[in-house]
């Protein structure tokens, strides 16, 4: 079957699915998850909120019986609200901490090993889909492999109740609100509601995919009618290879080469011009873009293989600081951070992915 006659999510006769593996940090999987006390005003407060989204839900075509069915029921969840004021932004003057811990408890030989066998067991698939967009069979394994460790652990939080506590707190309202309406509108198209389980900020599936993400990436790839990204392997693969494509992957090019630095090179003459357009932390620590044929003429040397085409453009990070290993990082890994915005992140997808290819 060609990727591009993969359907995306529709209504349609659902099937009962086997239930995945739960979050390790969760509580109890669906419904009202365990918390502590809360009060009466807050309750009533946030009763209020979820009946003052009814005409946003409308608007998006949620009907007022799936709408009232979706927050039936829904209380404040306290453990939710203290794990997201839990997760602060990293203030702009924190130590990074080095790599290479990191990458040694993110690619080890049992998940290698594991992605190896998820990638033999989908080739036929998978070759088709890089077929038709270009995206490595390797990188849409990396994925599902760092993200869930390649299904065991997808989250078993209630999805409705999650994103509700997150939107009526307010911290990130403008993030969560849509994602709750998102889920409203999963259960007009059809979901089980016993589906929507996740992590407790709202992402589910094996591709760990927000709601409003599913609606417009997932795919279905087995033919069964269901872009099943939380029990369907081909679903879930062709669903990130969706992702990608809309992140602009560009077709042909690797995601970066691991590189060795001469110890004279003028790092300050190659630092970055731009301003960040996000995530500032990542990006400036990045060099100035040049083509791999002037990266070579500075003295810059691929660990291991060969030059990718001379003309591709890259940017220089050393994450470990001068001395140790460095990459030099092309477009595509701007795709991969496009789905976590994080340079140990993005890494670590690009060396597992490596690793599942060889």
């Amino acid at each position: 079957m060609s990727f591009h006659q993969l359907r995306p999510f529709r209504p349609l006769r659902l099937l009962a699915f086997c239930m995945l593996g739960a979050l390790i940090a969760g509580p109890a999987a669906h419904g009202q998850q365990s918390g502590s006390t809360v009060g009466v005003e807050t309750e009533r407060g946030f009763a209020t909120y979820l009946q003052s989204l009814r005409p946003k839900a409308r608007a998006q075509g949620v009907s007022d019986a799936t709408f009232d069915r979706a927050i039936a029921g829904l209380t404040f969840n306290p453990r939710v609200a203290a794990l997201d004021r839990g997760n602060m932004p990293t203030a702009a003057d924190a130590p990074i901490p080095d790599f290479e811990p990191y990458r040694q408890r993110h690619i080890d030989g049992r998940k290698i090993a594991r992605g190896r066998a998820v990638y033999q067991a989908n080739r036929a698939l998978l070759t088709g889909i890089e077929r038709d967009t270009g995206v490595p069979e390797e990188i849409m394994v990396a994925i599902f492999g760092h993200e869930t460790n390649y299904g065991t652990i997808t989250g078993d939080f209630d999805l409705l109740r999650s994103l509700a506590t997150l939107a009526y707190e307010g911290r990130r309202r403008a993030l969560f609100e849509p994602e709750l309406i998102a889920v409203m509108v999963m259960m007009e198209r059809g979901i089980p509601r016993e589906r929507l389980v996740g992590s407790y900020a709202g992402a589910f599936g094996y591709p760990q995919f927000l709601p409003s993400v599913y609606l417009r990436d997932a795919r279905d790839a087995d033919g069964d009618g269901l872009a099943a990204i939380w029990s369907s392997q081909p679903d879930a693969l062709a669903s990130i290879a969706n992702y990608f494509v809309r992140a602009g992957w560009r077709k042909g090019e690797p995601w970066g080469v691991a590189v060795r630095v001469p110890a004279n090179l003028d790092r300050a003459a190659l630092a970055g011009r731009t301003v960040p357009p996000r995530c500032k932390r990542v990006f400036e620590r990045h060099s100035r873009w040049l083509t791999m044929r002037e990266w070579q003429a500075l003295g810059i040397a691929p660990v291991s293989g060969s030059w990718p085409d001379g003309n591709i453009m890259a940017t220089l990070l050393e994450p470990d600081g001068p001395g140790r290993t460095a990459y030099l990082l092309t477009g595509n890994y701007r795709a991969i951070l496009d789905y976590n915005c994080s340079n140990f992140y993005a890494l670590s997808v690009g060396l597992l992915a490596d690793e599942v290819r060889h």
